[in-house]
């Protein structure tokens, strides 16, 4: 596997690390999972902390957008916490930069809340 997860609670906030790869076929299903485990225990904060992303294609940033939709669907919010510039450009190149809310500091991420 290239990929594995820590989940991990913060006050009333769910963390989430990511290392490794989130390609196609690796990582997104468990992401997706995750991030659905979450909401289905009562979380209603989550942050998705990208620190240790190694690398990551189009289908993972387009489970990142799923992830986010299916969050505010279910009346959570889910937000993104130390980009690499990598995927701060890649989210500024797609526009998504306005979508997501994001932050380089975990207390002021878990603040925003």
């Amino acid at each position: 596997m290239s990929f594995t997860f820590n989940r991990r609670d913060v006050s009333d906030t769910t963390i989430i690390d990511i290392i490794g790869r989130i390609t196609l076929g690796a990582g997104n299903v468990e992401l997706r999972e995750q991030v659905a485990r979450a909401i289905q225990e009562g979380s209603k904060n989550i942050l998705l902390n990208l620190a240790e992303l190694s690398y990551i294609d189009s289908s993972g940033v387009g489970t990142l957008v799923g992830c986010y939709t299916s969050a505010q669907n279910r009346g959570a919010k889910l937000k993104l916490l130390n980009l690499t510039k990598k995927m701060h450009d890649l989210l500024t190149i797609t526009k998504l930069l306005t979508v997501f809310d994001t932050f380089d500091d975990e207390q002021k991420a878990v603040d925003s809340f």
